[in-house]
């Protein structure tokens, strides 16, 4: 069940440090490990702790993109498992483990938490490993790939009137011409839209594929003080999911998004930044009409998924992202968003704020 929001008093949760790699088409050269320890160590360095100060981890990944069984356990290598610590895993992206990490916080078992998620989509074809997600007795049998079901959705918005395909190349080059602030970013600076990948979905309208890492520290109360200058303090999370089959949803709209920010209470008063999941330019156009975001709310001023998709941890991104805007003052309520599954089929929205600047 998900904690209350007015029933947590003293046990209000931050998130105090985050880092990420450097997002990169291929990286043949590293393992998971190789590729995650120094997004460990700069998060652990920012904060000044060690793993032995982590109350409790959790961590997101796909044993699907690694292509072999509890591939997970090899990450925790890199944080170092000896003497034992507490440690859980979702086969989600990280945003999840870190809402796992917040319910843990929030019981009182532990003051600290390190979440972190990786994925190397890079190995092998991610377009067919997503099907494996569809429902196994009538649609993925067919084989629609994440592309050809996301065109599906832009093009039902384009009947439907809520969008076209130059509002769509819009989004696509404001989105990269944001991340060239960001020097994570895998396609930073506006580019061609290119040719059609599915129609309408050109290139330019999909996101990259790449291999990456996230990681954030969370921490409560005065400790998250201890910390970080100016924590970004969870107000309000939530997820929900939506009919998994296709057939039964309205592809233009994302009530299980709506739901989940109001329960976070993201429309009780407005937001200035919104860091949103969304690897489609058509996905960005459904999330802002759910979300209520008019042009007053700064969206994905990092480039967001269209610069960096990184498989299992741009969702976690999104959150450190949004946290990142807070901690050095360019943000004061900031709404992070996260999906996963085909045309947004699982939703988490976050709030973040800052504490008031004298």
């Amino acid at each position: 069940m998900t904690p209350d929001r007015r029933d947590r008093h003293d046990r209000d949760v931050a998130i105090v440090a985050f880092a990420q790699t450097d997002h990169r088409r291929r990286t043949d050269d590293l393992s998971e490990v190789e590729m995650l320890m120094p997004v460990l160590h700069d998060v652990l360095r920012q904060t000044g702790l060690k793993t032995a100060d982590i109350g409790f981890t959790c961590s997101g990944s796909s044993d699907y993109l690694a292509g072999r069984a509890f591939s997970f356990t090899m990450a925790l290598d890199g944080v170092g498992a000896w003497p034992p610590i507490s440690e859980s895993h979702v086969e989600m992206d990280g945003a999840w483990a870190l809402y796992e990490a917040w319910v843990k916080l929030l019981t009182g078992e532990a003051d600290t938490a390190l979440v972190y998620s990786y994925g190397k989509s890079s190995p092998g074809s991610v377009r067919d490993v997503l099907t494996r997600q569809l429902d196994p007795y009538y649609v993925a049998p067919l084989w629609p790939d994440s592309v050809a079901l996301a065109a599906l959705q832009a093009q039902a918005l384009i009947d439907n009137g809520h969008t076209d395909e130059p509002a769509l190349a819009a989004i696509a080059t404001r989105s990269r011409e944001d991340a060239t602030a960001n020097p994570h970013a895998q396609l930073p600076g506006a580019r061609e839209q290119g040719g059609y990948l599915v129609e309408p979905l050109r290139t330019g309208d999909c996101p990259p594929i790449g291999d990456g890492a996230a990681a954030v520290i969370l921490a409560v109360g005065d400790r998250a003080r201890e910390l970080c200058d100016r924590p970004a303090w969870i107000r309000g999370i939530d997820h929900r999911i939506e009919a998994h089959s296709l057939g039964v949803r309205d592809l233009t709209d994302s009530p299980s998004t709506r739901l989940a920010a109001e329960r976070a209470g993201a429309f009780e008063r407005p937001v200035d930044t919104a860091e949103l999941h969304a690897p489609f330019t058509s996905q960005e156009v459904v999330l802002r009409r759910a979300l209520d975001l008019d042009d007053r709310v700064r969206v994905n001023p990092s480039g967001g998924a269209l610069a960096a998709n990184p498989m299992m941890a741009a969702g976690l991104i999104r959150l450190g992202e949004a946290a990142a805007h807070i901690h050095r003052g360019a943000s004061d309520r900031a709404l992070a968003h996260a999906t996963s599954g085909p045309c947004l089929q699982q939703n988490l929205v976050a709030v973040l704020e800052g504490e008031a600047r004298a």
